[in-house]
């Protein structure tokens, strides 16, 4: 009794120190009606299979659980490096001061600033960025580097219109006119100031749970099947048929991953310099389904747990009729009605809590 009440000091100490994300889709607001619902659930392992800001890996992290995050996207996978995988490693002020420093006698690359004027940022944020990227890159430390990525990624996100990447409209920003939505002061608000205020927040959120937790980068249906229970969040398409495209809407802080290689891997035929886009089954109306059978067949020996809207595509009947022909017991939750950014609908949250026959 001593110990399950010592742990549930420590995991209010922990939920308060998850950082601030504009991220489209994060589920940070609804993480406690999911744990709520996931509490009473046995297990100890736990795979997110699609962690995106790793809000909920975090939850199930300050909860005790032995965690693997995993998301398809190069940044989301390093953002899970600096608050799920990393358990005791911070950046220090000093750091921080090193990374925005220009240094003489380095030959600082210009990529961003060749190549992405008037699209974005300003060409003094262009090359803010060309040396801030160059600077983390040659720190040795794997998870202060995860953290000082994490910082940058948040700072680029913040700073544009609407959260995203997939228009070219710094114009927006720029134009002196009465505005009924957006916050232009954070936006004017300088890089460094976002960073530094990013890199406290990564600092703060980084715990020991006592349990291995770990991070991949793949596709999550080549993740192996050894998992007590598994979550899925997977990318949503509206009752229109409208999906969300993460790898589109942030192509932006995957190119800084691949700096090296980015040149290679844009659309120049795109105004907003987007990377060449791949087939994504879980953007397909047409194919979704299949893609959620193939998930259901390859953790077939997990406890699932689906995150999904009420009005998505595929339907919620669809899903759990899918879940029952591999003979699954399921049951249903639901949350409060919501309404999304960019989006004119209300609908509600829902958990789909699956268990093996």
């Amino acid at each position: 009794m001593q110990q399950s009440s010592l742990f549930s000091e420590f995991e209010i100490q922990c939920r308060n120190k998850f950082p601030s994300t504009r991220y489209q889709g994060c589920k940070a607001k609804f993480t406690d009606w999911i744990w709520h619902e996931m509490s009473s659930i046995p297990f100890h392992t736990a795979l997110d299979a699609f962690g995106g800001t790793g809000s909920v890996a975090y939850t199930l992290k300050s909860n005790g659980k032995s965690v693997t995050y995993n998301d398809i996207l190069p940044f989301n996978a390093i953002i899970g490096k600096a608050i799920i995988e990393n358990a005791s490693t911070f950046l220090s002020d000093s750091e921080v001061d090193f990374l925005l420093r220009e240094h003489s006698g380095f030959e600082y690359p210009t990529f961003i600033v060749d190549n992405f004027k008037d699209i974005y940022y300003t060409e003094e944020e262009n090359h803010w960025l060309d040396v801030v990227r160059y600077n983390i890159s040659i720190l040795q430390e794997e998870y202060k580097r995860a953290i000082a990525w994490f910082a940058l990624f948040q700072a680029c996100i913040i700073k544009r219109p609407y959260n995203l990447f997939h228009r070219k409209n710094l114009y927006v920003r720029l134009m002196d006119v009465k505005r009924s939505f957006g916050n232009k002061k954070t936006w004017d608000t300088s890089f460094e100031t976002h960073f530094r205020t990013f890199v406290r927040e990564a600092n703060n959120a980084v715990f020991d749970n006592g349990e291995d937790c770990y991070v991949l980068n793949m596709d999550a249906l080549k993740v192996d099947n050894r998992y007590d229970l598994v979550y899925i969040d997977t990318p949503y398409i509206n009752e229109k048929g409208v999906g969300v495209d993460y790898a589109d809407f942030y192509h932006f802080l995957n190119g800084l991953v691949y700096y090296d290689n980015w040149n290679n891997l844009i659309d120049y035929s795109s105004k907003h310099h987007r990377l060449k886009r791949q087939y994504n089954i879980w953007s397909d109306k047409e194919n979704i389904l299949n893609g959620f059978s193939r998930l259901i067949e390859h953790f077939q020996n997990s406890i699932l747990v689906f995150s999904y809207r009420s009005n998505g595509i595929p339907s919620i009947e669809s899903l759990i009729g899918l879940l029952e022909n591999y003979g699954r017991h399921n049951k249903l939750r639901y949350s409060r009605d919501i309404k999304y950014a960019l989006s004119d609908t209300k609908s509600k949250e829902v958990l789909i809590i699956s268990y093996p026959k």
